[in-house]
């Protein structure tokens, strides 16, 4: 039963390999020498302002939900369409809801105006 896992082990092994590769070489033949500018830290491209540790504004949390939301959509829709023609009408119609649910919730934040930048 092993036999069947060759090929993943070799491809693994492989891939470390070649990772400790690059990363051996990029070491050994990268600029080892970071000056005050390459040092200095930044945000945005203009020198930092403030504490780091200062609150950050609820609306950056929500952005990022909804990209996971939206991207877990996404990693759904992707196997459903690959088997759509063996799920049959339930299939179909349980993505539709699911869909359509999304949607909802969607509309939802963009009528209360979550999605908005003052």
């Amino acid at each position: 039963m092993i036999s069947i896992y060759t090929p993943v082990f070799v491809y693994l092994a492989a891939s470390c390999r070649l990772s400790a590769v690059i990363l051996g070489l990029s070491y050994i033949l990268g600029n080892q020498a970071p000056d005050v500018e390459k040092s200095s830290s930044y945000e945005c491209g203009f020198e930092s302002f403030g504490d780091s540790r200062s609150p950050f504004d609820v609306r950056f949390y929500l952005v990022s939900i909804l990209f996971i939301v939206f991207d877990l959509e996404t990693m759904f829709l992707f196997p459903w369409s690959i088997v759509l023609g063996d799920l049959g009408a339930l299939g179909y119609w349980t993505m539709i809801d699911f869909i359509v649910e999304l949607l909802v919730g969607y509309l939802y934040v963009w009528k209360i105006g979550a999605l908005e930048w003052s």
